[in-house]
């Protein structure tokens, strides 16, 4: 009996010790991501965590021309997880908090911007990636699916 609890005890550490915490725990997003849909290409890319952050950025390209960009981090401060995304050089960045992490999934919210009010990310594979920006804009609720596939990072 004695041998049975020592051994329980011993897989509840070992698999304690596999899981991560912090910004840590998000680094199932790092890697380059792709979506495209034969008239629009959006490539997404996001380094691995280090230094409590990760940084990432987000072209659109159709027609043979960069139409969309964002500077994107996700960065760690006292305990605080907060996604940070600036659209187009030079743009003011918005803060969003993080209210749900796990493993599999990242919601980020910010209540007071315009449009969106909450960014989902979610694993659906170690080859996809689905994410989401939702929330209403001029009182209509409205969301916005980006389903991307791991690519190179070239």
């Amino acid at each position: 009996m004695f041998r049975r609890v020592i051994l329980c005890v011993f897989v509840a550490m070992l698999s304690n010790a596999d899981q991560k915490s912090g910004i840590e725990q998000l680094e199932w997003i790092s890697g380059c991501w792709v979506m495209d849909d034969g008239k629009e290409r959006t490539e997404e890319s996001w380094m691995k965590p280090s230094g409590k952050s990760m940084i990432g950025m987000s072209r659109t390209v159709a027609g043979g021309k960069t139409v969309h960009t964002e500077s994107l981090q996700i960065r760690e401060n006292n305990g605080q997880i907060a996604y940070i995304v600036a659209l187009g050089p030079g743009a003011k960045p918005t803060v969003f908090k993080l209210v749900k992490g796990s493993d599999n999934e990242a919601v980020f919210e910010n209540p007071e911007h315009d449009f969106p009010q909450r960014i989902i990310y979610r694993r659906e594979s170690m080859e996809a990636l689905f994410a989401r920006i939702e929330g209403a804009e001029k009182g209509v609720n409205k969301a916005m699916d980006f389903r991307y596939k791991r690519s190179k990072c070239d």
